[in-house]
């Protein structure tokens, strides 16, 4: 039987929106204490603290601020991502930079500065890479880069903390958010495109925070049935 995440601490980074809000939501069904980072606030009543993940120092502050706030902390969420598609040249060297900085470096500085209390409460970590992280496309080289890199990151970890922190990578494939908005027409899915609903990967994400002591949930690949992008 899974352990109950009942008044649990857990950090959600991107927490306002798409699949960090749907984890949120599932976090409180569950009777956790979800807390956010973002740039936005999150729903109601959900304790956060507003911080550009492009800021990693800033991050890693806010980081340590809310597990102060917390008492404790039991779990994080690396749910922030970013992207803005295009061929290599035409993408503005610092908009490049900003997508890897907030999808992955970002993601180290959020569990570098949780280690402490994720040490001390046996707690567990999930990262968000993207299917994108395990098959390359083209238009797509920063957002690729930085997935395949959280990727990479999260199995490293995964070996250096074994035994003191759960680590699972998650790898989902396309959902049905904003993240596709204010992209041109070509980088969009299409009308038929076949998304998966972001609740969906959410429970995922609880099944990993859920597991007992002793076991780990290494990698979950969770998409549409019908998802391009995987295998």
């Amino acid at each position: 039987m899974n352990n109950s995440l009942t008044s649990k601490a857990i950090l959600v980074t991107g927490g306002a929106s798409g699949l960090g809000a749907a984890v949120v939501m599932a976090l409180h069904k569950a009777g956790a204490r979800p807390y956010v980072l973002d740039r936005q606030a999150p729903a109601d009543g959900v304790p956060w603290i507003e911080c550009d993940l492009a800021d990693t120092r800033a991050a890693e502050q806010a980081t340590r601020h809310l597990t102060e706030q917390a008492g404790e902390l039991d779990g994080v969420v690396t749910a922030a991502g970013i992207d803005t598609p295009g061929r290599l040249g035409d993408v503005p060297a610092e908009t490049w930079e900003r997508v890897v900085t907030v999808d992955l470096l970002a993601t180290a500085a959020v569990i570098r500065a949780a280690l402490p209390a994720l040490e001390r409460s046996h707690g567990t970590v999930v990262t968000v890479a993207s299917t994108l992280g395990v098959k390359a496309v083209s238009d797509a080289t920063a957002y690729c880069a930085a997935k395949f890199g959280v990727v990479g990151f999260t199995r490293a970890l995964a070996a250096e903390l074994a035994g003191s922190v759960g680590v699972t990578l998650l790898i989902p494939g396309g959902m049905r958010t904003a993240f596709f908005d204010g992209r041109d027409e070509q980088y969009r899915p299409g009308t038929d495109a076949i998304l998966n609903d972001p609740a969906n990967v959410a429970d995922a994400v609880l099944f990993a925070l859920s597991q007992p002591a002793g076991c780990a949930v290494r990698e979950l690949v969770v998409c549409a049935e019908q998802e391009s992008s995987y295998p």
